[in-house]
């Protein structure tokens, strides 16, 4: 795709000259993202290696620690090169490609959690009938449709994008952000505001009612069933439902610092909020799934049990 010739290169107006403690944040960003790098891959390879796990519910994980590699390289490479950098640019096709990547991870992580409410509103609810509802290739058409439905979506969005004409290349964030850009744009933005009224309605509102309606059901079961009912509905959401509330509030910062006038909150409270999401959700996903899910708990100990005991063999 060409970008419009008017404009080669945009400035990141959020970077600030740190000194020598650029390398430290240098290496704590690089830590960071190779941890959640580990911690999503190797579940990831835990889930696939492992039969027992070839279920709807794990096949849903599988997609989400897969998203969460997906929005990190979206976004750590990005910071790393930046904090080192002592001019703070970006060209426009990689702003792009950054807007592109970024939002299609928040539409994915969305829309496979809500997927999953479903999921576990068919277990906890249809227990019995589970493996009707919900069995391995419908999992894996919803997921086929996540992914398929997120990159149209936004590939639309960035074909708009491509189309304008900007006076101005000073986006005032750490990374690119698709509101702020727009923004910059000197010619005509009516059609990018309508799809993107129309994409966030969208966006919100058809991951949203499947998760209200999952979870009434869920509550309602819990209240009319037995004690053990209850139990099994609480630690089977228990993760879900922090990774939900976790995205949520994250999205929800991510909104407020795009639309509103935030200079009088602390620099490094706008900073840590506005990449929250980004940040937070990939690492805290595989550690809460990973150590709540008893499966991969215990398929996660039997591996590593079974390196130990070759690695004593090995040196006797």
């Amino acid at each position: 795709m060409k970008v419009n010739s008017t404009l080669s290169y945009f400035i990141l107006g959020a970077y600030e000259h740190v000194g020598n403690l650029k390398y430290l944040y240098f290496m704590l960003t690089a830590m960071l993202y190779i941890v959640i790098v580990i911690v999503n891959i190797s579940l990831i390879v835990v889930i696939c290696m492992n039969r027992s796990l070839h279920e709807p519910m794990y096949l849903f994980l599988c997609s989400l620690f897969v998203n969460e590699l997906y929005g990190s390289s979206g976004l750590f490479p990005f910071l790393l090169v930046q904090i080192l950098s002592d001019i703070h640019t970006v060209s426009a096709p990689l702003c792009f490609l950054q807007i592109f990547c970024l939002y299609t991870y928040a539409h994915v992580e969305f829309l496979n959690l809500a997927v999953m409410s479903y999921d576990r509103f068919l277990a906890i609810c249809y227990p019995l009938q589970y493996n009707t509802h919900m069995t391995f290739n419908k999992a894996v058409i919803f997921i086929a449709v996540i992914w398929f439905y997120s990159f149209v979506k936004f590939l639309i969005t960035l074909s708009l994008n491509i189309r304008l004409t900007f006076c101005g290349n000073i986006i005032n964030s750490l990374i690119c952000r698709n509101y702020l850009v727009v923004k910059l744009a000197c010619s005509d933005t009516q059609v990018n505001n309508i799809y993107g009224l129309f994409g966030t309605v969208l966006t919100i509102l058809v991951p949203l009612l499947p998760i209200l309606f999952s979870y009434m059901r869920i509550l309602k079961i819990c209240f009319c069933g037995s004690k053990q009912t209850r139990q099994r509905a609480v630690s089977t959401c228990t993760p879900h439902l922090a990774s939900l509330l976790n995205f949520s509030f994250g999205c929800f910062f991510e909104i407020i610092q795009s639309r509103f006038d935030m200079t009088n909150v602390p620099r490094l409270l706008r900073i840590i909020l506005s990449l929250y999401f980004l940040i937070i959700q990939p690492l805290l996903n595989p550690i809460m799934f990973g150590l709540q899910m008893s499966k991969i708990r215990n398929t996660c100990k039997r591996i590593l049990c079974y390196k130990m005991f070759t690695c004593r063999k090995d040196t006797m």
